[in-house]
């Protein structure tokens, strides 16, 4: 029995580093992301940054994605950036992938 209740906790420990991994790779994609979108409206420095602050913040609106996505995408529209949803997307996912490498280089 006790081999199984420290297997139970092995379990719950890993789930529970795994969606704090995912937590903090998802907020520093999306501070990658609103830096992105920023160097594309032609947005610098400290106001840059701010925009990315932005960015982190729309994450909260809903579960998922979408949020902070239609962020993105109404700020683009509104500058008359040129970029396509699936352009967006890709980049999204790309830098989802190196803020899981950056936290996981980190340690």
């Amino acid at each position: 029995m006790t081999t199984f209740k420290n297997r139970e906790q092995g379990f719950e420990k890993k789930f529970a580093h795994d969606e704090e991994l995912k937590f903090k790779a998802t907020a520093r994609r999306n501070k990658l992301l609103g830096l992105w979108a920023a160097a594309k409206m032609g947005i610098t420095g400290e106001a840059a940054e701010a925009y990315a602050r932005e960015v982190i913040k729309a994450d909260f609106q809903e579960a998922g994605d979408n949020d902070v996505f239609r962020k993105i995408r109404g700020d683009f529209d509104a500058r008359g950036v040129e970029q396509s949803d699936h352009q967006i997307r890709r980049t999204m996912d790309e830098l989802l992938q190196t803020a899981m490498d950056q936290l996981r280089n980190q340690g």
